[in-house]
């Protein structure tokens, strides 16, 4: 005969042996939709918030005379951050102005001795044009003297013409030859003039050439002054937040020393480092969901932008050499870059190198 216990122990077996069933079912029927959700997705959790941070420098040297932010503050595209003493800089700008205005000057100057050449060169042009009529003038003049003595030579053979006569006209000739060869003479003279009017108007204008060029360094030196008196304002390259200050007032800073590094808050995106076993179906356009580790009640939706051009390992500063005899196989990662939509959630901090985990939606 059966004790009680082995009746009470009969009659809950089949209640356990239900539960257990139950539990299979669910079991496996969790492991079919984890399965098939497995099959359209890929997760990995090797993944941050990546950003653009930029470490702002000065441009000058020089001191410090304020700074004007706060560590980790929020700033706006073009606010100033600090101030360095631009007496020094501001004193090459008058400089530099007084050189321009001095460069103009003898421009003008050359403008005003060229002017002066061109017309000298004009009259000496024209001197000789005359010098060349009078030549043609006295070269007339000889010709008929020649043609009248000739006459009275014919004459005076028939003792029509006098000795008087025949001397007058000798002398009339002489006279002509004498005042053509001072025609000629002249004319020489004139045309060396007017030579050296001309070489004296080209060198003016190599002058104002010069001058031009003085002009154009001497505005050069300006506008670099003029940059120079600008970079002892230091302003933020982007809105964002400001962080790691490194400046106080009063300190000497050289050119290119660091103050502070600004982080670009409307530009984050995810950089997820998938195994390249994950790669085979996750292309670009693909729909991300993504949560951050910091914010676990958050999702928030991105898409594949880009993969990378090679593995992380390809990328360090002793990349693995395969050629070696103790190979050891190791499942490499490819960087994915991941765009986040936007977000109307303006209180949540999406600072870069925030841990993330990412699951791409691979088929729809």
């Amino acid at each position: 005969m059966a004790t009680p216990d082995e009746k009470q122990e009969k009659g809950s077996n089949p209640k356990r042996k239900r539960t257990l069933i139950g539990l299979g079912v669910v079991a496996v029927i969790a492991g079919i939709v984890f399965f098939i959700r497995s099959q359209g997705h890929e997760k990995t959790d090797n993944a941050q918030l990546d950003g653009n941070i930029v470490p702002v420098r000065a441009a000058v040297t020089g001191y410090v005379d304020a700074v004007l932010f706060s560590d980790n503050q929020r700033v706006k595209k073009g606010d100033t951050l600090a101030i360095i003493r631009s007496d020094d800089y501001a004193a090459m700008v008058a400089q530099a102005d007084a050189a321009l205005a001095n460069a103009h000057a003898m421009l003008d100057a050359a403008k005003a001795g060229s002017s002066m050449a061109d017309q000298n060169a004009n009259a000496s042009a024209l001197s000789s044009m005359a010098a060349q009529g009078s030549i043609s003038t006295a070269e007339t003049r000889l010709w008929k003297a020649q043609q009248d003595m000739a006459r009275v030579d014919a004459m005076a053979k028939d003792n029509a013409a006098t000795p008087q006569q025949v001397d007058a006209m000798k002398a009339e000739v002489d006279v002509a030859r004498t005042q053509l060869e001072m025609a000629r003479k002249q004319a020489g003279a004139s045309q060396e003039q007017a030579g050296g009017s001309r070489s004296q108007a080209k060198a003016q204008e190599a002058q104002i050439a010069l001058a031009q060029a003085m002009v154009a360094q001497r505005e050069a030196e300006v506008d670099l002054a003029r940059i120079r008196l600008s970079n002892t304002v230091i302003t933020a390259p982007y809105a964002g937040i400001i962080s790691k200050r490194s400046v106080e007032p009063g300190q000497y800073l050289t050119a290119g020393s660091p103050i502070c590094a600004a982080v670009d808050m409307n530009g984050i995106w995810v950089t997820a480092n998938f195994k390249e076993t994950q790669l085979v179906d996750i292309k670009p356009g693909q729909t991300v969901n993504i949560v951050v580790d910091a914010y676990p009640d958050l999702e928030l939706k991105g898409h594949v932008t880009s993969l990378g051009g090679a593995t992380g390992a390809r990328f360090s500063l002793l990349p693995p050499d395969n050629a070696t005899g103790n190979f050891v196989k190791v499942t490499q990662r490819l960087s994915v870059r991941i765009d986040l939509d936007p977000t109307t959630d303006s209180t949540v901090l999406l600072a870069p190198g925030l841990s993330v985990v990412v699951d791409v939606r691979t088929k729809s």
